[in-house]
């Protein structure tokens, strides 16, 4: 088990639920393919350069008309700066309608977290998601959750802060802004596959490295959302770390709380069955 966490059995069947009822979620070999390639080195963080192991983009193509004509997906790739009230509204809309956000929704308001009326859910969503805050070192609110988690920011210019959305590192990639250096190993385990929707990576945007940055490949925004949402809400500690197995994936759903706002969100890939366990 990770960091001596016990796995949490019934998030991990809600999780599993929620899998299962992510009909957008986009398939490895289907919708996507990747190219691994090399494994990355270990670089601290807050440096400008880091030994490049892969020669090629991450992702070898993506099926831009299943994004394109997805409106959660379209939400996240068109509104990257996500300032705009009406275009947050349309995106929690547009999740809102999914199963997955419903059967989220569901869970919440058996748990008492969350009202049974959508329009107070969709309120709380905005505040957790949306809501802008003031940083660490910064002047004025200028930050929030959802800009975090699913387009990235740096800090002084000195460091990458979250980015870790796929659709996102896609789009930056294509763009030629991002530069992928290769998959993060972690202790004693084999290379990823190529088919796994999990992964560990390393990149560098903006002039700067991101040492370590880990993202679901593939699963929805709506998918997202509904995880980070649900273990945010299930503790008020400042970090909360909760171990889940979903599919043959065994993960760390990771969430940094920010007062009553995320400050960010991950997962980390704890182990698969897809590779062998030394």
């Amino acid at each position: 088990m990770a960091s001596g966490l016990v796995l949490n059995h019934e998030l991990s069947k809600l999780f599993n639920q929620l899998w299962d009822a992510d009909l957008n979620r986009l398939g490895p070999g289907r919708d996507y393919a990747i190219s691994l390639q090399g494994k990355a080195d270990f670089v601290p963080q807050g440096i400008h350069k880091a030994p490049d192991h892969a020669s090629q983009a991450l992702f070898l193509w993506v099926n831009e008309g299943r994004l394109q004509s997805t409106k959660t997906f379209a939400g996240v790739a068109e509104n990257v700066t996500l300032e705009e009230e009406a275009e947050n509204n349309r995106f929690l809309d547009a999740i809102l309608e999914t199963e997955v956000m419903k059967l989220a929704h569901q869970y919440l308001v058996r748990k008492n977290l969350s009202k049974p009326s959508q329009r107070d859910f969709k309120a709380q969503l905005y505040s957790i998601w949306f809501q802008l805050y003031t940083r660490d070192g910064r002047q004025g609110p200028d930050s929030c959750g959802f800009e975090h988690v699913f387009v990235g920011e740096t800090r002084r210019g000195q460091e990458i802060l979250g980015f870790h959305n796929w659709v996102q590192f896609y789009l930056q990639e294509k763009r030629g802004n991002i530069d992928y250096k290769g998959y993060v190993a972690r202790q004693h385990k084999s290379r990823p596959d190529e088919d796994d929707q999990v992964l560990n990576l390393q990149f560098s945007w903006k002039g700067l490295v991101k040492p370590v940055g880990s993202t679901f490949l593939g699963v929805s925004p709506e998918f997202e959302f509904a995880l980070f949402t649900i273990v945010f809400l299930q503790s008020q500690e400042k970090v909360t770390r909760v171990l889940v197995g979903i599919e043959e994936y065994e993960l760390q759903i990771v969430v940094y709380r920010h007062g009553h706002h995320i400050g960010s969100a991950y997962p980390k890939l704890v182990s698969s069955n897809n590779e062998a366990l030394y």
